[in-house]
């Protein structure tokens, strides 16, 4: 493994916050700097002399700053093979001296596309000379150090006070490994950028920040989460959120924001609601829900998207729950939810705004729409002789809105405001409906005047028949079955409603 000397630097970077002890501790130990513009400025003012840029070039900046080290005698310092004889003839011959470490970082061009920047804005933010720079150190690892990230430099510091500016190749090497993980992030952002108006049938993503769980769905298989889960939530109390833990947290927070300009609460288990209530207070919302199955509950992810407060925590409390998730808490609940220590407390900063959904699959993977569609009161079509009261209505969007969040096939059964019971995952719809029937005699719940929620057409009439039997009297489904009209005849003879909504939601 080849070990260099670090004696000539080339830093030129746009956040310069954190890099002063690595200018105090290369220029204490005589490295050269060679700089640009502000960068430049910064080393000078911390006493040490710096070549400028244009010195070895013999240009000026030029095109409003878009051109600056666009040169043989910058990119040649970095690329010549210090090992190869012919290289370093013909560095010698064109007076190009060597560059032993670059420290560039790439303008913002994520956060002027966040910050609502104009497109001429955006466009000057597409660095050009920094990724190159970036690139052609990165490539060069054998001889050259790369640092493409503020990220980097307390790992810079490090190896620079191992060995006394000496590096190994492997030290190199995994510098440029994180470049090349800067340059492709860059640069996915950049396509995602222009796609987003051309739709090129091309799949690019990239996360920047990687957490390792404890392991996957099983204890066997590895497992990592891609993302800034910081952004979305304050953890108040807890251990570290496992895999299974994400992808109920994930269904939880979907689910809830259903309920917007409402006081809703969600119980998962294994992604699927056990309990989705509304109600006046959080701790009504909360009892109400809880009843819907008061076993499934336990070990369960609870979230609801209002503050918590005391009256909710005690009612609450009793129940061992994995994880509880909400926009706030009174200082008084958090207190007594967190004399459990187990629990994992989640505040949530800002709801889910994803656009896409993307699944592996096979060997590739699959891209969708999310699926943001709520069904409102301007989609439904009665296509009943009786129409729905204004109970059973707000009954069968609530329902509707569960139902779209819940495994296929699936069966959803409630009244105005509260969950009865739900089949989950079945083959085929009618043992859907019986689970659901099942399951919602089982905890000492009525049918009689309930409402049916489908994620799907009925191809028979068998559901609504099933249906009519145990009491309920609405139903909401998409429609669109050739035989729609053999369940809207046995409705019709029934004195039972029901609605088409145009929308399917199948989850799978």
């Amino acid at each position: 493994m080849a070990t260099r000397k670090i004696t000539r630097a080339l830093i030129s970077v746009y956040y310069k916050d954190n890099l002063e002890p690595i200018i105090h501790r290369l220029g204490k130990a005589g490295v050269e700097f060679v700089s640009t513009g502000g960068t430049q400025q910064f080393i000078e003012k911390l006493g040490y002399p710096v070549t400028p840029v244009e010195k070895l070039t013999g240009y000026p900046s030029i095109f409003g700053g878009r051109v600056k080290t666009l040169h043989p005698a910058v990119f040649g310092g970095i690329l010549f093979r210090r090992n190869d004889a012919s290289d370093n003839e013909q560095a010698s011959q064109y007076g190009i001296g060597p560059l032993d470490l670059v420290i560039v970082d790439l303008y913002p061009f994520e956060e002027t596309v966040a910050a609502g920047g104009t497109d001429d804005e955006i466009i000057e933010k597409i660095d050009i000379g920094g990724i190159s720079l970036i690139r052609a150190a990165a490539k060069n690892h054998e001889d050259v150090v790369i640092v493409a990230s503020r990220a980097q430099y307390g790992g810079l510091l490090e190896l620079l006070d191992k060995n006394n500016l000496q590096t190994e190749t492997a030290d190199r090497k995994r510098f440029a490994a994180m470049a090349f993980d800067v340059t492709s992030h860059y640069d996915s952002a950049i396509f995602g950028y222009f796609n987003n108006e051309q739709s090129l049938p091309a799949f690019k993503a990239s996360h920047s920040s990687g957490m390792a769980l404890r392991y996957g769905e099983n204890p066997h298989q590895k497992g990592i989460f891609y993302g800034n889960l910081d952004e979305l939530f304050e953890k108040l109390q807890g251990k570290e959120l496992s895999y299974n833990n994400l992808v109920d947290v994930d269904a939880a927070v979907d689910l809830v924001q259903e309920f917007k300009g409402e006081t809703a609460f969600v119980i998962i288990k294994h992604t699927n609601a056990c309990g989705v209530a509304t109600g006046r207070t959080v701790k009504e919302a909360y009892q109400k829900a809880f009843q819907a199955d008061t076993l499934s509950a336990f070990g369960g992810v609870l979230v609801t998207n209002k503050e918590v407060d005391k009256d909710a925590a005690e009612a609450m409390n009793p129940l061992f729950f994995e994880i509880l998730i909400a926009p706030g808490y009174t200082q008084d609940a958090l207190s007594l939810l967190q004399a459990k220590k187990n629990r994992i407390i989640l505040r949530q900063k800002q709801e889910l705004r994803r656009k896409k959904q993307v699944k592996s699959l096979l060997n590739g993977l699959i891209e969708q729409d999310y699926d943001w569609k709520t069904d409102e009161p301007a989609d439904l079509k009665v296509v009943t002789v009786r129409q729905p009261s204004e109970e059973e209505t707000r009954g069968l969007l609530f329902a509707s809105k569960i139902c779209k969040h819940t495994k296929s096939n699936t069966i959803i059964l409630a009244v105005e405001g509260q969950l009865l019971a739900s089949g989950v995952g079945q083959t085929s719809r009618v043992d859907a409906l019986r689970q659901a029937i099942e399951k919602a005699r089982a905890f000492g719940f009525s049918l009689q005047g309930a409402v049916m929620a489908s994620d799907a057409f009925f191809p028979f009439p068998d559901c609504v028949e099933i249906a009519d039997q145990a009491g309920i009297r609405a139903v909401i489904q998409p429609g669109g079955s050739i035989k729609d009209k053999d369940s809207i005849t046995f409705c019709d003879e029934h004195n039972m409603a029901m609605v088409f909504t145009g929308y399917r939601h199948f989850k799978h």
